[in-house]
């Protein structure tokens, strides 16, 4: 074994003696070191992700708790404004129910009826209600349900609605109910 002929200082005794000893080189790295280095990185990344995703999935549970917040606020507001609508037409049904049978005439509490059923139509109407009422039209099935047919008397007058047993709702452009009707059929 040959020694390491690089100078080196003794601290303690001379600084500027040279040994003949060989001198500790650091040992190259090994497979093994290299691999623990790259699983050292790999696992901070791996954490660093972790918090990544955690304060990301915080982050959506919270707007998910907002968002159905905010939409139960919005629904009921929207309904509170239409029920706020309606108040006029139930203050006026409480006067016609609370009318004397005995002393008033049949006619003003048809009258009145028919009074607020225009107004809670009309209140409703503001709010995206529409009547579907359609006697005389086409059948259209996508918001009118046959009841039953009749023969028509001519052929213009096929699949022609002739008699609405029930009106229809839409709202906002949704169903509620279909028009329930007689439709004509052209048996030529």
């Amino acid at each position: 074994m040959t020694a390491n002929r690089f100078p080196m200082t003794d601290p303690i005794t001379n600084p500027e003696v040279t040994s003949d000893e060989p001198v500790d080189e650091p040992p190259p790295e090994t497979p093994l070191d290299a691999v623990s280095a790259a699983e050292t990185e790999a696992l901070r990344l791996l954490a660093e992700q972790k918090d990544k995703y955690l304060r990301l999935f915080a982050e959506f549970e919270n707007f998910r708790k907002r968002s159905a917040r905010e939409r139960m606020e919005a629904e009921s507001k929207g309904m509170s404004v239409m029920a706020s609508g309606l108040l006029d037409a139930l203050d006026d049904l409480g006067r016609v129910a609370h009318l004397d049978a005995a002393t008033t005439p049949a006619q003003a509490i048809v009258d009145g009826v028919a009074m607020v059923e225009k107004k809670v139509i009309k209140s409703l109407s503001g709010h995206g209600l529409v009547l579907v009422n359609p006697e005389g039209e086409k059948f259209d099935p996508a918001v009118h349900e046959a009841l039953s047919t009749m023969p028509a008397a001519l052929p213009e007058e096929d699949e022609m609605v002739s008699m609405v047993y029930q009106v229809g709702y839409t709202f906002n452009g949704q169903l509620l109910r279909p028009a329930r009707v007689v439709v004509k059929q052209w048996h030529g």
